[in-house]
């Protein structure tokens, strides 16, 4: 996809108010190399063609958005870095679409402390469920995911779950809420540790074995999910998986091939197959910015982001600021992107419960329950 990226380096030789307040900056960091590249890319590609989209049409109030993406090669220090740098930009009116709750870590209390609006994070952990001023997102929370699939499983007469989470402050959140969840059923959850950005091959997928699980819930990215996948139908061990959609699905089916047939994932926005207005009319964005392959999900949900967050801007009071952006943004109320809401009020900026299970077939593609 050819989309128009400007480095931040270029933005500060642009000096000048005049030349800077020709445009609306939105930051964000976001891993766009490495192990994850492909979840950061479809971040950044998603919300970029929305923005180009609307540009095309003269923007908001006369300015383009610039979104300003910066590498942050899934390392939480250097996301804490990248929002340093993007927030010198006194122009910046928003940081969005950080690629985690591990990488907003350090990145959320700096746009707290700026009063920068911190939208839109990928991620439903608890991390970024806070009551934070500075802090909206638009996807349900891991929690309401869980809730769903273990709802599921145990309606089956399922019992003994293991599940795979990172063995850091993230992971270990993830791991605590499926404790909790189960506790009210008197049943208690193994785990499978693993150490964020390191390799999984089958000294793991043996130990998840070993744990003789009924299902498993798995929390970790793509790369990591989807060589223990492979590695257990290697084994000749096909345990019943679902996935938190932190997991990205349509990179989870490309990393884990055939493995991963079976397999149920967590949806926190409707089918990009959908024929619902809003859906459309980002799948139209990404082909008019160059797409060739058909629109997944997470460049569905950043371009719902890019959707809202031109919204706010649009709302914005003049002079229009980041502060300004921040105050609208609290004010939204119910806001209809085309067959799908996101809601934000006083003291509830966490905009959508929305979760659906859909399940990899065969042939590669996902499906709704």
């Amino acid at each position: 996809m050819q989309i128009k990226l400007i480095a931040f380096a270029a933005i500060l030789a642009v000096t000048g108010a005049a030349q800077a307040q020709d445009k609306w900056v939105i930051g964000q960091s976001a891993p766009l190399s490495g192990g994850n590249a492909k979840f950061g890319t479809d971040i950044r590609d998603g919300a970029a063609a929305y923005f180009a989209s609307i540009n095309a049409k003269g923007g908001v109030a006369g300015r383009p958005i610039e979104l300003v993406s910066l590498d942050d090669k899934n390392d939480r220090k250097t996301a804490g870095a990248n929002a340093k740098t993007l927030l010198e930009n006194k122009n910046l009116l928003a940081l969005f679409g950080f690629a985690s709750a591990t990488l907003s870590l350090d990145a959320l209390p700096q746009a707290e402390a700026a009063s920068v609006p911190f939208f839109a994070p990928f991620s439903g952990a608890n991390a970024v469920r806070t009551n934070s001023p500075v802090l909206f997102t638009i996807r349900a929370s891991y929690g309401e995911e869980m809730e769903k699939m273990l709802a599921f499983w145990l309606s089956l007469g399922f019992k003994r779950v293991s599940v795979v989470y990172y063995d850091d402050e993230v992971g270990r959140q993830n791991f605590d809420v499926v404790t909790s969840y189960l506790k009210k059923s008197n049943l208690t959850p193994q785990g499978l540790p693993l150490k964020r950005n390191l390799a999984v091959g089958k000294a793991e997928a043996q130990t998840l074995a070993g744990q003789n699980p009924e299902f498993v819930i798995n929390t970790v990215v793509s790369g990591a999910a989807a060589a223990l996948q492979k590695e257990l139908v290697a084994m000749g061990r096909m345990l019943p998986t679902s996935s938190l959609s932190f997991v990205g699905a349509d990179q989870y089916i490309t990393a884990a091939g055939p493995a991963s047939s079976g397999v149920s994932i967590a949806q926190v926005v409707p089918s990009p197959a959908s024929s619902i207005a809003a859906v459309r009319e980002c799948a139209k964005a990404l082909e008019a910015a160059g797409s060739k392959t058909p629109m997944n999900s997470t460049q569905l949900e950043a371009c719902f982001a890019a959707k809202v967050m031109a919204e706010g801007i649009r709302r914005a009071a003049k002079p229009v600021t980041a502060q300004t952006v921040l105050q609208a943004l609290q004010g939204l109320g119910t806001y209809d992107l085309g067959g799908y809401k996101i809601s934000f009020g006083s003291g509830a900026q966490h905009g959508s419960k929305f979760v659906e299970l859909a399940m990899v077939t065969k042939d590669g593609k996902l499906v709704s329950r």
